[in-house]
């Protein structure tokens, strides 16, 4: 059956999202969208999930089935400088959002990062390989993970990786723009001894609405399926919008950066196949179908 099929045979149910004018939340709220589920958009503005109080208003108010953690502090090379708010956002808010959610009998999807791992392993990262983050945000990202785990049993820990969606920052808007402000004469240089899984907001929102329909509590690798380098991204972005220039690549350190960046990002959706869960597509045919419906908004 394909993933319409699926999601018509789930349960109707009332989500609420934290960080939704993001680019994961807007994905979440146009999907939700076409199926015709309830849905409490939230973000900053109207619920501060660094306020535990504010917190447990909003959601004994509004009493939703599921919670779906989409806020996140993401300027990484700003956080290296700015500590405090990382294990604001990144560790208190989904503390927050955990105890309210025990307190109150609800489903918790709160998502995480490839930050928490080091990189250094040769091949794909499984739910279970030893942690070991290499930046503020990385240590505020698995500190998270672990309150949401201590407080709330009924928890989906998604971790993913090199997101892209609308309306931004990402890798594919911060390649297209300096590829248009460079120009055909111009070059372009792309790291390329970083990998990881390009991976789609939509693609990604439709796997956590699938996890939603279920009990199948726990920690889970959720990305596009295969690896390449940004190097291999970028060439994939620039002949799909059919802008040529010369792209060379370049190590990892002739692009110093404040954060460190895992060598290696890729994960492995094990537990998800193992559950028969796993939506994720190729990464490449992602992308495809992320151009196709997007590529004139870019």
């Amino acid at each position: 059956m394909d993933e319409g099929g699926k999601a018509d045979r789930l349960k109707i149910m009332k989500i609420l999202i934290t960080g939704a004018s993001g680019q994961l939340g807007r994905a979440l709220l146009e999907e939700l969208g076409r199926r015709g589920w309830e849905v409490v958009a939230t973000d900053l503005h109207d619920l501060d999930v660094t306020d535990p109080q504010a917190v447990w208003r909003h959601l004994s108010q509004r009493r939703p089935d599921v919670v779906i953690n989409a806020a996140a502090a993401t300027l990484v090379d700003d956080l290296e400088s700015n500590p405090d708010l990382a294990l604001k956002v990144n560790s208190l808010g989904p503390r927050n959002l955990a105890v309210a959610c025990r307190r109150l009998g609800l489903k918790l999807i709160h998502l995480s990062s490839d930050y928490v791992f080091d990189g250094a392993k040769p091949g794909p990262y499984e739910e279970w390989d030893a942690t070991g983050p290499l930046s503020v945000y990385g240590r505020s990202k698995l500190l998270g993970e672990e309150w949401v785990r201590q407080q709330c049993p009924d928890h989906f820990i998604v971790r993913t990786a090199w997101l892209y969606g609308l309306p931004g920052p990402n890798f594919v808007t911060a390649i297209l723009a300096r590829a248009r402000s460079l120009g055909p004469s111009g070059e372009l240089k792309v790291v390329c001894d970083q990998r990881g899984t390009p991976t789609s907001a939509p693609a990604l929102a439709r796997q956590l609405l699938a996890l939603a329909g279920t009990e199948a509590f726990g920690t889970y690798h959720a990305t596009c399926q295969g690896e390449t380098t940004w190097y291999g991204f970028a060439c994939l972005i620039l002949k799909t919008a059919a802008i040529q220039l010369r792209v060379t690549p370049c190590t990892t350190a002739e692009y110093p950066l404040p954060a460190p960046r895992p060598a290696n990002s890729v994960l492995a959706n094990r537990l998800l196949q193992v559950a028969g869960l796993d939506l994720m597509p190729a990464w490449q045919a992602a992308f495809q179908d992320f151009w196709k419906a997007y590529g004139d908004r870019l």
